[in-house]
């Protein structure tokens, strides 16, 4: 998390987190990430290593939490570690920022892409260049399997 203090909006910069889901302690369910999110109501960081050992996720500055249409800000942005941090910020193109049903977490759209994907079981997820955030894929096959997941929020 220290790393990507400085790419928070400024108003963050300097707030504690709490970790609100970890599949570890919570379980693999997309539901129960949701009630977690919800719950908090604050912006939110979420991370993830795939079952390849590579670490990335999404800012989002509001919580994570079911909706039938995209919502979210311009201070969305997807991030890698691989092998230094990559913040992809917003492109302007479109506000697909964040949308989630029961089956699946999107962040980031256009021309049918996600740049972040994640399905109900939190098993498998894809990430591909999208037009709202212009960012290189996340995981290297694009698709990956979930090994760790974890969703912080403002405490």
């Amino acid at each position: 998390l220290p790393q990507l203090g400085p790419h928070l909006p400024p108003r963050l910069a300097q707030q504690p987190w709490q970790l609100l889901f970890c599949t570890a302690r919570d379980g693999f369910s997309l539901r129960s990430l949701y009630r977690s999110g919800e719950r908090s109501g604050s912006p939110t960081l979420l991370l993830i290593r795939d079952s390849g050992a590579q670490a990335f996720g999404a800012f989002c500055a509001s919580s994570i939490r079911r909706s039938s249409r995209f919502y979210g800000t311009g201070e969305t942005f997807l991030f890698s570690f691989s092998p230094e941090l990559k913040v992809f910020r917003w492109t302007g193109r479109n506000h697909f920022f964040v949308k989630g049903d029961e089956e699946l977490l999107m962040l980031g759209g256009g021309s049918g892409r996600f740049g972040l994907w994640l399905d109900g079981d939190l098993n498998r997820g894809g990430s591909h260049r999208c037009e709202t955030f212009g960012n290189d894929p996340l995981s290297p096959r694009g698709e990956f399997c979930v090994q760790e997941l974890e969703l912080w929020g403002l405490a």
